[in-house]
């Protein structure tokens, strides 16, 4: 009987052990996929010709540079265009803010795309970016690369266009960045995508004003999205006060939103760090494509000027 007994809860101890190993496996193998797909340029549907090319991959090969620091969030990421170290010429630089957990090691694809566009495109393995905090000592790490003769990046950064971006968390970080860190005021514009709305954030301790910001947003979100409402991302629309566009993605989910609107978020990098006029029709003149595009609905745009 005994015997019978200890046989079985052998068995059990087997299986239990040969479920928890699998269960490892398959976080350890979850923890391993990029959250945004690596062919994602070829698989998410565009509405309009200038998101469809802005989404597609530019001209420029791209290159990687991971840099450890002495900072708790671990190391910075930097993707460029491979002609960078020969080029005589400055290039316009955007940061990279994650969400939550989503660390810039995570997401490569995001930025290859953004980079292969010409843009020096910097992040870091941050888990909480609300602040802003890691966002500037990144971009002051760059800075400072600028004026090392030493570095791939001497007097290669356009300071005069620095631009940034965030999802989530990271959408609530790139307000802080600009309006409350040191650096705050070298940001050309702004792209906000699904940040967390405005009562969640106080309530998860994850303050930001976005009525200070005195920079062009671009603010996208998920009709999906269980972080922010259309009534929410409206009255965050509302708050800020200089040139803005807004955009909700029809039946998109708040993750994915980190990638499906990355032909316009494009668009408004190389409109307002590049001076791309073609980049500029997304946004103006008589009929512009987001205002036309059926993939996204509560659109509006106020820019009171021509870039």
């Amino acid at each position: 009987m005994w015997k019978m007994i200890l046989r079985f809860l052998k068995i059990i101890l087997i299986v239990a052990v040969i479920l928890v190993i699998t269960i490892s496996i398959i976080l350890l193998l979850l923890s391993m996929q990029p959250f945004v797909p690596n062919n994602y340029t070829q698989i998410v549907k565009t509405g309009g010709e200038l998101e469809a090319k802005y989404l597609a991959i530019g001209a420029s090969q791209v290159e990687h540079m991971e840099v450890s620091t002495e900072e708790e969030w671990g190391n910075i990421n930097v993707y460029y265009p491979k002609e960078l170290t020969e080029s005589a010429k400055s290039y316009p630089v955007v940061v990279m803010v994650n969400g939550t957990g989503v660390y810039s090691s995570k997401y490569p694809a995001l930025f290859k795309h953004l980079a292969s566009w010409g843009f020096i495109v910097i992040g870091n393995e941050d888990p909480s970016t609300c602040s802003g905090s890691s966002a500037d000592t990144t971009l002051a790490w760059l800075l400072n690369e600028n004026e090392n003769p030493d570095s791939r990046f001497y007097q290669k950064v356009d300071e005069e266009h620095i631009g940034i971006s965030g999802h989530s968390q990271g959408g609530v970080g790139v307000f802080n960045a600009i309006n409350e860190q040191p650096h705050g005021s070298l940001y050309t514009c702004a792209v906000s995508l699904s940040p967390t709305q405005l009562d969640l954030a106080e309530a998860l301790n994850m303050h930001y004003e976005p009525d200070k910001t005195n920079i062009p947003v671009f603010l996208l979100a998920a009709t999906e999205s269980d972080v922010i409402t259309p009534d929410s991302a409206k009255q965050l629309y509302d708050a800020v006060k200089n040139d803005k566009a807004v955009a909700l993605r029809n039946g998109m989910d708040h993750g994915k939103m980190l990638y499906s609107a990355d032909g316009y978020v494009t668009a408004w990098f190389m409109w307002y760090l590049k001076g791309d006029t073609e980049a500029a029709k997304v946004f103006t003149g008589d009929a512009p494509e987001l205002l036309r595009n059926q993939l996204y609905q509560e659109q509006q745009i106020d820019i009171s000027c021509i870039n």
